[in-house]
């Protein structure tokens, strides 16, 4: 617990571009002004998403350094289990803040945001390598003595602002300084860049910490359903609301709208003639349908050159990237794409007969291996890169054409007949071959490596000797997940006799 005899110490856990930095000033400049000694420190970092970075403050009372008769000696970094506030501009931050020691029951303010931005691990996993932002909320409660936490992204938003102004105003909300709002407001107002924004997210933080939790917004009016316009697309909702059961149809719907962006109303088609091929063989109370419905879908679209070409010249994809930048009026945006097409993507892309002759060619191969030996960078928001882009995207027309499709094509009708054939006696068992689907994704080094995966635990369904259940199967996909190297897998595979 903080004593006038011992200066105020305060972590600030931010990632690259939220301020972090200026909250840190924005506090010093608040202690100065006001009859306290400051000093700051900050050690950036390099692991986690764009740099999360930790800074320090300590502040400590003027008048009791005189009463002293002499200086404070400040720390350069926060200790364990002494640290009187800790910042986190987001949650997993937060939970950094707690893993690392720095929050404490007896002693800690925390005061977090409760958005998350997903880290490099998480989305680097082969399965959903998301952490469970429940169980980061809930250890932070336990670790905190205080713990005030909002989505404060959110309220910068509206507020035109950043997550370190939410911050401010919180911390002066928590009252926890000894400091009161008008000076804390007028710290902001003396930094001169941008006040009024900043001094509204900083009002929403203050009355959040008050508990004057602002009105939330009305909701917006619930979309009317219209009918499409396209004859083909009002027969397809036809086909769904004909051969569906109910439980199904609202994914069905997804994945007919996800396949006509991907490919044509034809393709969207195949996939109604695929569910209901598998509908035939499903029971009244079956759950696996509307798994089977969602994982088709997504094999379906599975991720080609033509693919990734069109998600890249999106103007949705501009926009986001606009505002995850922060892109002003007048600034130039310019996006430059990393792309190294290998061998087997240029192969994948031809013809079947075509590709398939590159692939066991001798010296073409090795003329495309070396012309494709280093990437690539193409700016995408130039009019030459989007043009480019475009026109590989445009090759979509000749997909059901090309080797790739020719490849997913046979795997995704022998898993669907795989499905088909145990479905009506080991329904589980269906599920969990349904849900195999996950291994296969991406594109290049991920795609293979998936497919290897895919191969292998699909493979144990025809071993001889052992009779693969749901459970196990389930244990073998969950292994085939856990790494990148296949070490559990084979695990998995020698634990129950099927390597």
């Amino acid at each position: 617990m903080h004593t006038p005899t011992q200066p105020i110490k305060i972590a600030i856990l931010a990632m690259g571009g939220e301020g972090g930095g200026v909250l840190a000033d924005w506090i010093v400049d608040l202690a100065e002004s006001n009859g306290y000694l400051a000093q700051t420190t900050s050690v950036p970092g390099v692991a986690q998403r764009t740099g999360a970075t930790i800074y320090y403050v300590e502040l400590y009372s003027k008048a009791q350094a005189l009463a002293d008769q002499g200086q404070p000696v400040f720390a350069l970094m926060p200790l364990v289990g002494d640290v009187d506030v800790v910042l986190a501009s987001e949650l997993m931050e937060a939970g950094r803040a707690v893993q690392r020691g720095l929050v404490s029951p007896s002693q800690t303010t925390l005061i977090a945001s409760t958005h998350r931005v997903f880290s490099v691990a998480e989305k680097m996993a082969l399965g959903d390598g998301r952490v469970n932002s429940q169980e980061l909320l809930a250890h932070a409660q336990q670790a905190a003595r205080r713990f005030i936490r909002f989505d404060m992204e959110q309220a910068a938003q509206a507020s035109g602002s950043v997550v370190s102004a939410v911050l401010f105003g919180t911390l002066a909300g928590a009252e926890v300084l000894p400091f009161n709002r008008s000076q804390f407001e007028a710290t902001i107002e003396r930094a001169g860049v941008g006040i009024q924004p900043s001094l509204r997210a900083f009002a929403k933080g203050f009355q959040h910490a008050q508990g004057q939790t602002p009105e939330p917004a009305k909701p917006a009016a619930a979309a009317v359903a219209t009918t499409p316009q396209h004859p083909g697309v009002r027969a397809l909702l036809g086909r769904i609301a004909h051969e569906c059961v109910p439980a199904v149809q609202e994914v069905v719907r997804e994945g007919v709208r996800r396949l006509i962006d991907y490919q044509d109303l034809a393709y969207a088609n195949l996939y109604l003639d695929r569910m209901r091929a598998l509908g035939a063989t499903a029971g009244a109370d079956d759950a696996w349908p509307r798994e089977a419905a969602r994982h088709l879908a997504l094999w379906m679209s599975y991720e080609d050159t033509a693919r990734v070409a069109a998600l890249k010249t999106r103007g949705s994809r501009f926009e986001r990237v606009r505002g995850e930048a922060s892109v002003k009026d007048g600034q130039i945006l310019a996006i430059q794409e990393y792309m190294h097409p290998r061998l087997q993507e240029i192969c994948e892309t031809l013809p079947a007969p075509v590709g398939r002759w590159l692939m066991n060619s001798s010296l073409p191969r090795q003329w495309v291996e070396r012309l494709t030996q280093q990437g690539r960078v193409i700016q995408t928001s130039s009019l030459r890169g989007y043009l480019l882009l475009r026109a590989v995207a445009a090759m979509k027309r000749f997909r059901r054409s090309t080797l790739r499709y020719a490849e997913e094509n046979r795997r995704i009708e022998a898993w669907l007949q795989c499905i088909a054939s145990t479905a009506p006696n080991n329904p589980a068992l269906a599920l969990e071959v349904i849900h195999c689907q996950q291994l296969v994704k991406g594109y290049s080094d991920t795609h293979e490596r998936g497919l290897r995966n895919y191969d292998t635990v699909m493979g144990t369904l025809g071993h001889t000797d052992h009779h693969v259940t749901a459970d196990i199967l389930r244990e073998l996909r969950l292994a085939a997940l856990a790494d990148d190297v296949g070490d559990s897998l084979r695990a998995a595979l020698k634990r129950h006799h099927l390597a």
